[in-house]
């Protein structure tokens, strides 16, 4: 999915400003988690600079192979030169750029400019547009093996941080024994509890709390991609897929190089064309980003894709320990409902702390910030930095 990070510009320079000096310094804590969301806000000039840059250091920067059973991960770590907190794993959500994934990378290095060590870390599934079961065994792997190194975890307890569906996929992780005492957190941010229920909003447009709102189309290309062979013979599979792949590649260098990204938009269209039926059909449907079609078409194969337990956290283990939940409100791709039942189901096992803002969103969309939506935002931060 579109990962929802950096948090969405906030352009209010003198709100940022009179924060910082409001704040006494014997808050550092607060003041950290304030420095976080000015980083991450990309202002780096006056006051909002000043709090941005507020006890900030260099770091390295240096590519690692994890052990994991199902293979070797590819990972990076950014370690900071004087690390003032404990090692986080950063995982990301769907994408195919994996843990070269530019928005990543920015919160990576926000991160461990403000004293995290952080790993970056690369499940291949997810490179492929895959959600499977294997995913949360690689990352309770990786757990194990960054809490096992004293120059990554003196306490032996390192932080789990997931990106949008790895969110749910780290819960499951951290709630498994293996990692009962090696796990000091779990962070999700727009992640998801329960996948089939996600799937049927992408599908309907209906939340599961009754609320009709239009899903992303990312979200439901992804289900077509994975459920391709259950809807065409098996000789238009891989060609569908391949043109399924071609599309999300150019939503990819939409952000970024609108030529490109028009080349490839080109080319999806004439793999389209290329096709036999019933493949043509739904590669135009997903060119035409028409998800009206698309699911009532895939609805029916939802229940049995996320069937595993492993895939959604409301149906695994609870974590022992602190879970931290943070949605954008106008999430179109996971609704931020999905973080408010999964703090509910978990609240009576462990501690959760929940915070659903306008300030970040799985959709490219800029938010103004208000005073109330920054001070919530930095207190989540600095509450979850402490953690």
């Amino acid at each position: 999915m579109r990962s929802p990070f950096p948090f969405r510009r906030v352009t209010l320079l003198a709100l940022l400003g009179a924060v910082l000096l409001s704040v006494p310094l014997s808050l550092h804590p607060l003041l950290r988690g304030l420095s976080l969301v000015a980083r991450a806000s990309g202002r780096d000039e006056g006051l909002a600079g000043q709090l941005a840059r507020w006890d900030t250091q260099s770091f390295t920067v240096e590519d690692t192979p994890v052990p994991s059973r199902h293979g070797s991960l590819r990972a990076r770590v950014f370690r900071p030169a004087r690390p003032g907190g404990r090692t986080v794993l950063l995982i990301p959500g769907v994408h195919a750029e994996g843990i070269d994934e530019p928005r990543l990378g920015a919160l990576a290095r926000q991160l461990a400019t403000g004293g995290l060590t952080v790993l970056t870390l690369e499940l291949p599934d997810l490179l492929r547009y895959q959600l499977t079961p294997r995913e949360p065994d690689m990352i309770e792997d990786a757990a194990l093996w960054a809490s096992a190194r004293p120059e990554l975890a003196p306490d032996g307890r390192v932080g789990l941080m997931g990106i949008s569906f790895s969110g749910g996929l780290s819960l499951v992780a951290a709630g498994r024994p293996a990692l009962a005492d090696k796990v000091a957190f779990t962070f999700s941010l727009g992640g998801h509890g329960d996948l089939a229920r996600v799937l049927a909003f992408l599908c309907t447009g209906v939340q599961a709390d009754g609320v009709r709102r239009a899903p992303h189309d990312y979200g439901v290309v992804i289900l077509l991609l994975n459920v391709a062979g259950q809807l065409v013979p098996a000789e238009q599979v891989e060609p569908l897929r391949a043109g399924i792949l071609t599309f999300l590649r150019a939503s990819h260098l939409a952000m970024h190089d609108a030529r490109r990204a028009a080349e490839t938009f080109a080319e999806a269209r004439r793999q389209q064309a290329a096709l036999p039926e019933p493949a043509a059909t739904l590669l135009r449907h997903v060119n035409e980003r028409n998800v009206a079609a698309l699911g009532p078409l895939l609805l029916p194969h939802v229940e049995d894709f996320a069937s595993a337990r492993a895939l959604s956290p409301e149906h695994s283990p609870a974590p022992p320990t602190p879970v931290f939940l943070l949605h954008g409100t106008d999430d179109t791709v996971i609704p931020a409902v999905e973080s408010e039942r999964l703090a509910r189901v978990l609240e009576p096992r462990t501690r959760v702390r929940l915070l659903l803002t306008p300030l970040i969103t799985h959709a490219e969309m800029d938010r103004t910030a208000s005073p109330p939506d920054v001070w919530r935002l930095a207190d989540f931060w600095a509450a979850l930095l402490g953690a």
